[in-house]
């Protein structure tokens, strides 16, 4: 019990037993009454009911550490779901028409905020958000801007802000460089409606002739395309092939392996959740603390001291570089002397 420092009478002890009865009698309640234990759970107590609906865009590794960083974030900053917080969590199944479906409705039961993972999520919450006066945050989406969500990164001017994962694609150059001293194209698959790919594909282009290479590129526009466009590159004599945070091409990820496995061509992954599924390697962001960023954001809104309009976008550029070492040997590969202080991140 905690120590008041002076002594307290009997009748004041009493009152402060009945008052902590009753609190503990509330606790699990979605009301705005405080919890019963205060003490460890972040604060909640001290926050009003907040509730928020989020569309996680796809079904994979890297945007469910996103969505568990948000969640952490949020309770680290005083909202803690079943407390003080509702969560309507849906995933729209790489569906950009599910995704507006989901978002409409969110924001029909006019929630307090409406949360985006994947920069298709947050365009279909924006665009259905931002003419009923509730904010709307994302995460893991590459160019903003060019999604049409902020006008600037700075200072987005519009009842929107997040997170970007703005890829280190010149680190990964150089780690494609160093692992494959002699290569000279890199493949590219980029789905063309998704911004945060086009976006990649313009920077990834304009940095790899620095590096001595040529990439060659296909665009595909749905997932029945994926898996014969990475037989064409194949085709097309690439050394090796370059994923983006794409996520058509992602969702298809076993696929893309099974075929240049079967041609002993090594894939990189834009994130280490890739390279755990069989990439070769990476340069990696941390998802996981991107969301967290990105939850911690999101609660400045909810308590009313940020204007989504006047919070920079947060935006990480740099990672740090895994690799799969079951991988590496099944093609032949070694390990370069430069990332000999790599994480190897092999199953």
């Amino acid at each position: 019990m905690k120590n008041f420092g002076t002594k307290i009478g009997a009748a004041a002890l009493a009152v402060l037993v009945s008052g902590a009865l009753g609190a503990c009698s509330a606790s699990g309640s979605a009301s705005s009454a405080a919890p019963a234990s205060s003490a460890g759970s972040s604060g909640s107590s001290a926050k009003a009911s907040k509730s928020i609906g989020i569309i996680e865009y796809a079904v994979n590794p890297s945007l469910d550490n996103c969505h568990t960083g948000f969640m952490k974030g949020l309770e680290e900053s005083g909202y803690r779901e079943g407390e003080n917080l509702t969560v309507d969590f849906q995933n729209s199944q790489a569906d950009p028409n599910n995704a507006k479906t989901i978002a409409k409705a969110m924001v029909a039961k006019k929630y307090d905020m409406v949360m985006g993972i994947a920069t298709p999520a947050a365009m279909a919450l924006y665009g259905a958000a931002k003419s009923a006066d509730i904010p709307t945050v994302f995460t893991s989406v590459n160019d903003p801007v060019a999604s049409g969500i902020v006008k600037s990164l700075e200072k987005p001017g519009v009842n929107c802000t997040g997170s970007s994962d703005v890829l280190p694609l010149e680190d990964q150059i150089k780690m494609i460089r160093a692992f494959l001293p002699n290569a000279k194209k890199i493949g590219v698959l980029h789905t063309t409606s998704e911004p945060n790919s086009t976006a990649c594909l313009k920077k990834f282009q304009s940095i790899a002739p620095k590096y001595g290479f040529e990439v060659v590129e296909i665009g595909v526009t749905g997932s029945s395309d994926v898996e014969p466009a990475v037989k064409t590159l194949i085709s097309k004599g690439v050394d090796c092939i370059n994923n983006f945070t794409d996520n058509n091409v992602v969702n298809h990820l076993p696929g893309l392996l099974q075929a240049a496995n079967e041609a002993k061509i090594p894939i990189f992954g834009s994130e280490v959740e890739q390279v755990k599924d069989g990439c070769l390697a990476s340069v990696s962001i941390d998802f996981v603390a991107l969301g967290e960023e990105t939850g911690k954001m999101a609660a400045k809104v909810l308590d009313g001291t940020a204007n989504p309009a006047t919070t920079p976008v947060y935006t990480v550029d740099f990672g740090k570089p895994v690799y799969n070492d079951k991988v590496m040997k099944q093609l032949g590969i070694s390990l370069p002397k430069d990332y000999t202080g790599a994480e190897n991140v092999a199953q």
